[in-house]
C-alpha cells in the first residue's frame, strides 16, 4: 500500500470513529436523556470537559480531512510538502486522542456523580462504593461489582451503566484513534522521505 492510500484509508477510519465520540459525550452531559442534571451541575467534570466532542471529535475530523486531501497532492515538492503539514496535524490529532482517553479513564475511575444516601441522608456526589467487604480496600473498584450500582445511586436513574458504558466507548473509540495517528506519523514520515511511490510495487517489462 503506497504512502497516499495509506493516509486516505486513515482519515476516513477517523471519521466515523470521531462521530461516535461527539456523540458519547454529548450522552453524558445529559444522564437519563435530561438537561436538568447539567444545569444544575450534577454530571461529572470528566463528561463537562466534552473531551469527546473538541478533542477526539472536531480536532480529529479537521486532522482526517486534511489526511484525505493531502494523498491527492501531486509532484515532488507538493507531496512532501503535504507529508511536512500532515506529520502536524497528525500529532495535533494524537495528542487530543491521547488527552480525551485519559479523561475517560480518570472519569470512569472516579465513577458518576449522583444522589446517593449519606450518614447525613440523601446528598449528592460521587458516592462511597459499599463493596464487598472480602476485598482490600485498595482493590474495591466499583465497575467490578455492578450489583451494587442501582442501590448506591438514587438518581438520575442507571447512571452508573450510562457512565460506565460511554466513558468506555469513548476510551475504546479514542485509542483507536491515537493507534492510527502514530501509524500515520509513520507514513508521513516515510512520504516526506521517499515520496508518493514508497511502497508500490514497479513491474518492468520483459
Amino acid at each position: 500500500m503506497c504512502v497516499s492510500q495509506c493516509s486516505r484509508c486513515v482519515g476516513f477510519t477517523l471519521v466515523p470513529l470521531a462521530i461516535i465520540c461527539m456523540l458519547a459525550n454529548a450522552l453524558l452531559l445529559f444522564p437519563d436523556l435530561q438537561t436538568k442534571y447539567l444545569l444544575e451541575g450534577h454530571v461529572t467534570s470528566e463528561a463537562r470537559w466534552s473531551t469527546g466532542i473538541w478533542a477526539s471529535g472536531v480536532l480529529v475530523l479537521v486532522a482526517a480531512r486534511v489526511f484525505v486531501s493531502s494523498a491527492s497532492k501531486k509532484g515532488f515538492c507538493g507531496f512532501r510538502t503535504a507529508m511536512v503539514c500532515q506529520v502536524g496535524y497528525t500529532c495535533v490529532a494524537l495528542a487530543a486522542a491521547g488527552f480525551c482517553f485519559l479523561t475517560s479513564g480518570k472519569g470512569l475511575y472516579k465513577g458518576p456523580q449522583c444522589l446517593y444516601n449519606s450518614t447525613q441522608g440523601p446528598v449528592w456526589g460521587t458516592p462511597h462504593w459499599q463493596m464487598s467487604s472480602s476485598a482490600p480496600r485498595s482493590e474495591r473498584l466499583y465497575i467490578y461489582e455492578p450489583e451494587h450500582w442501582a442501590s448506591t445511586c438514587i438518581e438520575p436513574r442507571r447512571v452508573v451503566l450510562w457512565n460506565v458504558s460511554l466513558f468506555t466507548i469513548l476510551m475504546v473509540a479514542s485509542g483507536i484513534q491515537a493507534v492510527l495517528c502514530a501509524v500515520n506519523i509513520i507514513n508521513s514520515l516515510l512520504g516526506v522521505l521517499c515520496g508518493p511511490s514508497f511502497g508500490i510495487n514497479k513491474v518492468t517489462p520483459a
